[in-house]
């Protein structure tokens, strides 16, 4: 997998967010696909290939309703959810629609980073996010 093809979904946040996210994929030549709507994640899944989807919770339209409508049309690909302080009913959800991991907010870049990287090495056999 070359870097150049690696792209990862992100839904908008209003907050530091998705400038934050930016900054870890731009030294890795990842490209983000930043999406507004939850009809715009399609259309993006739709178009191109998608390595990753990085779901806030907190967003306009909530982060399940994000997953569940990639689920529908892409159920294998692996999503990483960020939340306020997730609770048991979030988290079995969570578990339910197979969301690879869920980060607290505010969120620790170094801890997304290890997210990601466990998640490229799992799913892809890629070092891409290795510190």
């Amino acid at each position: 997998m070359t870097i150049e093809h690696i792209n990862v979904l992100i839904n908008d946040a209003d907050w530091a967010w998705p400038e934050a996210v930016r900054q870890i994929f731009s030294s890795r030549g990842v490209q983000m696909l930043l999406v507004r709507k939850p009809d715009q994640a399609l259309n993006v899944l739709q178009q191109r290939r998608v390595h990753t989807a990085i779901v806030d919770m907190d967003c306009e339209t909530s982060g399940l309703v994000v997953i569940k409508m990639i689920r529908s049309g892409f159920p294998l690909l692996p999503c990483i959810l960020v939340a306020k302080a997730p609770e048991q009913k979030l988290l079995s959800e969570a578990l339910e629609l197979d969301i690879f991991s869920v980060i607290n907010k505010p969120v620790d870049i170094r801890l997304l980073q290890n997210q990601l990287h466990r998640l490229f090495l799992k799913k892809y056999n890629s070092n891409l996010f290795n510190s």
